[in-house]
């Protein structure tokens, strides 16, 4: 009876450690999992990059305004910065071909910012898509095809624009870092905020007329990322040359 029951302990004893092992290994597999997916999405569906694995990409939105767009422009050339993502409304771009063209000739990545300025996660399925069309078409006449990068115009969107956007053909781009440039908080607090980016950070900085601390700020953000010895790449390049972190967006 006693050989029995010293059996029967040493039985539960490995089990449990059987138990406790499966337990961390599978714990340790789902942790590398979610370090190896840096985006927004649904478990299953299309997904939106907010983040990369390496490098950093400086991205500017631009939906508005006359003023600012050059200026910044104007830096990032003396700078020396030849990998930068601009997302661009359709309706500013039809009214600044001249600085789309720049943009194109200097090299840099174009994305869409939409058409109108409106909040997709506001708007019925039908106006998003025309949104985005309406944007693809004026970009089209400007000879600037094959975009493959949507940005919602207000940031804002939701499963439904994800879903719309991978229909047309579109990856939906956000962000991991925001410079809060558009709220003006002085150039000194642009380049701090700028200064928290690290390997695979999505950096979002403005380049419309709201933005007008910006280009000021500008050369100090690029000596920061560059004194980090953080490569700067196009967000396509980004998604090319590594996984992407994904959250569930519903």
């Amino acid at each position: 009876m006693n050989f029995f029951y010293v059996m029967n302990a040493r039985s539960i004893k490995t089990a449990f450690v059987i138990v406790v092992a499966a337990f961390f290994t599978a714990w340790f597999f789902f942790m590398e999992n979610m370090v190896q997916l840096p985006a927004f999405s649904a478990k299953d569906g299309p997904k939106a990059i907010y983040q990369g694995e390496k490098d950093l990409a400086l991205t500017f939105n631009i939906g508005w305004g006359d003023e600012k767009a050059e200026p910044i422009l104007d830096v990032l050339a003396k700078e020396k910065v030849g990998a930068v993502t601009f997302f661009l409304s359709g309706s500013w771009a039809e009214s600044h071909p001249d600085l789309v063209s720049r943009i194109v000739k200097e090299g840099y990545e174009i994305g869409m910012l939409g058409y109108n300025y409106k909040d997709y996660s506001e708007l019925e399925d039908d106006k998003i898509r025309r949104d985005i069309m309406m944007a693809q078409e004026a970009f089209k006449k400007l000879n600037v095809k094959n975009i493959k990068l949507l940005r919602a115009p207000t940031g804002q969107f939701d499963q439904r624009t994800l879903k719309i956007a991978e229909r047309l053909g579109f990856t939906v781009v956000s962000w991991s870092l925001d410079t809060k440039d558009w709220t003006n908080p002085g150039t000194a607090v642009i380049v701090e905020n700028a200064s928290k980016a690290k390997k695979g950070d999505i950096l979002l900085m403005h380049a419309s007329d709201s933005a007008k601390q910006t280009a000021e700020a500008l050369p100090l953000v690029v000596k920061n990322i560059k004194t980090k010895n953080l490569k700067m790449v196009t967000v396509s390049e980004m998604i090319a040359n590594g996984s992407s972190k994904t959250v569930e967006v519903k």
